[in-house]
């Protein structure tokens, strides 16, 4: 594979990243068009989802999706946040968040956190 496609698909994922924590610290309210973030590579939309699908095999949209699943997966982890808080950091209406995320796990946002705390239960053992 040549080096600058693998190149411009590190630099989109290191921007979505940064976008979406700060989605979650509260600094940004939308999402990054795919034309917003090639402007930022200085590149053509379609130049850079023609790209990151041939080196992920992934269009744009489903890596954005899989780092919101992620960073999900993380707030619903380790926080008190409630689902609707974690949905509302996100930028999604709550009922929205849960459809979305069944869609994307298999599970809703409350079976996921319940088989978390389950699994972290049976695995901590007292000598």
């Amino acid at each position: 594979m040549h080096k600058r496609p693998q190149e411009i698909t590190e630099q989109f994922i290191q921007i979505l990243e940064q976008h979406l924590n700060e989605i979650v610290a509260g600094n940004e309210d939308t999402f990054l068009e795919i034309r917003d973030t090639a402007e930022k590579l200085f590149i053509h939309p379609t130049h850079l989802s023609n790209t990151i699908k041939e080196t992920t095999g992934k269009s744009p949209c489903e890596i954005c999706h899989d780092m919101t699943i992620k960073k999900a997966k993380e707030l619903l982890a380790n926080s008190n946040l409630s689902i609707a808080e974690v949905a509302t950091m996100l930028t999604y209406d709550p009922s929205n968040f849960t459809k979305y995320f069944k869609n994307r796990t298999g599970l809703t946002p409350s079976r996921y956190r319940t088989m978390l705390l389950q699994n972290n239960s049976e695995t901590i053992t007292i000598f």
